[in-house]
């Protein structure tokens, strides 16, 4: 999961002169995930992004490919279903960006919650167009542009430190954006409001994202522990859905990935990167009580 709700100040940030601050509102919670997110090296986030370059901060979808694990008593064996995981992950946001629609070259799109930038940089790959990014982390920021000066695209891809509820784009300025699991960090309704306003009329948003059901009743006990672990309050799938239509998003398509999410935490259950939070991940999607979802709509 990535954050991008509002920016340090500036004595604060260690990132490279290519991520702009943009001074905003800081609240306790905010600085909180700040903190966590500038402090977070997790292994299941770096130790992927190994594998190729791209950095995640999300999880994966689609089945495993058993054959590419190969024989549990290899010495590569853990290699093996790191870069299998990676697979996954990287299929997720082939997903996300596939319902964004007809990009052209001369579009800017926006990640919001950018993470390390794995996202961006996939996306100006399949696009050839300008992507910027914001997050909170500073060290987050500067990662995503050094990975993007070595790429040598750092003239289309960016990352800000910023609040991502009051970004500094232009009204209209983005022909698509989204939230790839951060979403869940910000109220909704702020952060539809600011999606609606710096998309063009007709432009897409998408986001992936985690979210309790409704017909559970109420989050269970697993969600509880997500939002422990990661520090942040998931919300249901009827506040997406309200949120987006009370700030002209009207959805063109909500897919339910938690069939297809559940391989990858099994797998992943199976590693040495665990974190503790992978049982609560499973448990809750078979429960029903928690589903990934892909809700694409359109600026209206």
């Amino acid at each position: 999961m990535d954050a991008s709700v509002t920016s340090t100040t500036s004595t604060e940030l260690t990132a490279t002169d290519a991520s702009v601050l943009i001074p905003g509102p800081a609240t306790p919670y905010q600085g909180d995930i700040a903190r966590y997110w500038d402090g977070e090296a997790r292994p299941v986030n770096l130790r992927l992004g190994d594998v190729d370059g791209l950095y995640h901060h999300h999880y994966g979808i689609g089945d495993v490919d058993h054959s590419a694990l190969g024989d549990p008593e290899d010495s590569e064996s853990e290699k093996k279903l790191i870069a299998e995981l990676h697979r996954l992950e990287s299929a997720q946001a082939d997903v996300l960006l596939e319902h964004l629609g007809d990009i052209g070259r001369d579009d800017t799109l926006v990640d919001a919650g950018c993470g390390r930038g794995g996202s961006m940089v996939m996306a100006h790959q399949r696009f050839g167009c300008k992507v910027e990014g914001v997050t909170l982390s500073a060290k987050q920021a500067d990662f995503a542009n050094r990975r993007a000066h070595e790429l040598r695209i750092q003239d289309h891809v960016r990352a800000r430190v910023c609040n991502m509820l009051s970004t500094p784009f232009e009204t209209g300025q983005a022909a698509a954006s989204w939230n790839n699991e951060s979403s869940m960090y910000v109220d909704l309704q702020d952060l539809f409001a600011e999606h609606s306003r710096i998309l063009e009329v007709g432009g897409r948003y998408v986001t992936i994202t985690g979210c309790w059901n409704p017909r559970y009743g109420q989050p269970s006990k697993w969600v509880s522990q997500i939002n422990a672990h990661f520090e942040c309050n998931i919300h249901s799938r009827r506040e997406y859905l309200r949120a987006m239509a009370d700030n002209r998003l009207v959805p063109q398509a909500v897919v339910d990935l938690t069939p297809a999410t559940l391989p990858y935490w099994e797998l992943r259950a199976t590693s040495s990167l665990v974190t503790g939070i992978e049982d609560a991940f499973i448990n809750s999607y078979k429960d029903g009580s928690f589903q990934y979802l892909l809700i694409a709509a359109d600026r209206v």
